[in-house]
């Protein structure tokens, strides 16, 4: 080599290295005055396993933590899950996906929740969500779109296999973004729910981009102490800005392989059974016996028909039929109590928010990392959305907090599986 290129070569190695310290030493320094003690101190800087203290120093909001966080991910590419582009004996899918394998409590094993998740991509996504709200007492239905990728669908359900409580929706929606169909696909799976042998006592929706902010057992607390056999269904009386939604026909389209949902010049009949209509999230938490309610009241029957051509009828259809006195778990006079999902919506910039830090996709905060101090001191049980692939590290570091507490609050041996990192060095630093 050339001694003037050799030189050149190590001086630019030699000004990396020091950019790499003065960083790092920026972050250590606090760029604030903070309102507690917790102080954050680099240990590590191994941008591979994204240290924890990183991961702590982005839940307090230090400036220097994203500039740091944002070149780690961008610069080195996450190592993609085990078992789930290829496929693994079922026997070593529970402990290579470090999937919790016993109740971690005597009150958790006593009270089994069902979930029905729905779900068209992002197969890692998938299966993170899924270990991080799996416990052997619990039931899953899983609704995989129609339109899905085969392989995608093979994945799953190679995945699927490897658990006795968790399955396929029996029958399969093309779902459309709100359309009918997804309302649709949860009821598909109530169906099966209804069925299984697993004595539950609720049942939570949830979508693929989700992810939970509360452990197994908080949210069993929560439901316990806040809504003992009560319905939670978020929503109010269907504001006049929304009424176009149920008072014209739509109609479920495809053009140019998209599929959407457009207005029809058809005016609807009034809704059935003289039902006053609510609006709501499409999200809840239902008791078992008012799902049987909806499935088969008479007045929940006429509503499910009266639906199929409206605008999103899922924020419609659970919490008009919730605030039926008669109905099993009802909530007549609810509005929108119910810490159900943490979700960024541009309109509510500056009041609710202060913006995204991630990226809006329909007007819903796609979450980056100068968002993970907002989703961590919301209140809610699950927060909404999130991408694996575009900030893995703000995902990665909810999941590493989220198994930490999980295992602390454990009332049975640890199982070195559980862990999702074999060695000490990932362990947080901070009770957060």
């Amino acid at each position: 080599m050339n001694p003037l290129h050799a030189k050149k070569s190590r001086f630019l190695v030699f000004v990396a290295v020091c950019m790499f310290i003065y960083t790092f030493i920026y972050l250590k320094v606090p760029l604030y005055d903070e309102s507690n003690d917790q102080k954050f101190r680099v240990k590590r800087a191994e941008c591979g396993f994204y240290p924890d203290e990183l991961c702590s120093a982005l839940f307090v909001g230090k400036p220097a933590a994203f500039k740091i966080g944002n070149f780690c991910q961008k610069s080195l590419q996450p190592k993609a899950l085990s078992c789930i582009q290829t496929s693994c004996s079922c026997s070593t899918v529970p402990k290579t996906l470090h999937f919790i394998t016993k109740p971690l409590s005597e009150e958790e094993g006593n009270f089994s929740l069902a979930y029905i998740i729905t779900i068209h991509k992002e197969l890692e996504m998938f299966v993170r969500l899924l270990r991080a709200i799996y416990m052997p007492q619990n039931i899953y239905c899983i609704h995989i779109d129609e339109k899905s990728p085969r392989d995608y669908k093979t994945a799953v359900q190679n995945i699927v296999n490897c658990f006795e409580n968790i399955f396929i929706s029996s029958k399969r929606e093309h779902v459309v973004y709100a359309g009918f169909s997804r309302l649709q696909a949860d009821i598909n799976c109530m169906r099966d729910l209804v069925n299984s042998k697993v004595q539950w006592n609720y049942v939570i929706n949830l979508c693929g981009q989700d992810y939970p902010l509360k452990t197994n057992k908080e949210i069993i607390e929560y439901i316990k102490s806040k809504w003992n056999g009560k319905n939670i269904t978020p929503g109010i009386v269907q504001p006049l800005h929304v009424k176009h939604r149920t008072e014209v026909s739509y109609r479920e389209f495809v053009h140019s392989g998209v599929p959407y949902v457009y207005p029809a010049k058809i005016r609807k009949a009034q809704p059935p059974h003289n039902l006053t209509i609510y609006f709501g999230s499409a999200y809840y938490v239902l008791t078992k016996d008012f799902v049987h309610f909806t499935l088969s009241d008479a007045r929940a029957k006429a509503l499910l028909e009266w639906s199929r051509d409206t605008y999103s009828p899922d924020e419609h259809f659970w919490v008009t039929l919730n605030r039926l006195p008669d109905a099993p778990g009802a909530t007549p006079n609810a509005g929108w109590q119910g810490d159900l999902r943490a979700i960024k919506w541009k309109d509510q910039e500056g009041l609710s928010h202060k913006g995204c830090k991630g990226h809006y996709v329909r007007d819903i905060c796609i979450y980056g990392l100068g968002d993970l101090q907002w989703i961590i001191e919301s209140p809610h049980l699950f927060a909404n959305k999130f991408e694996a692939g575009r900030d893995p590290l703000a995902l990665e570091c909810l999941e590493r907090r989220l198994r930490l507490r999980a295992l602390r609050q454990a009332r049975v041996p640890i199982e070195q599986h559980w862990r999702l990192q074999e060695h000490s060095h990932f362990d947080m630093q901070l009770d957060v």
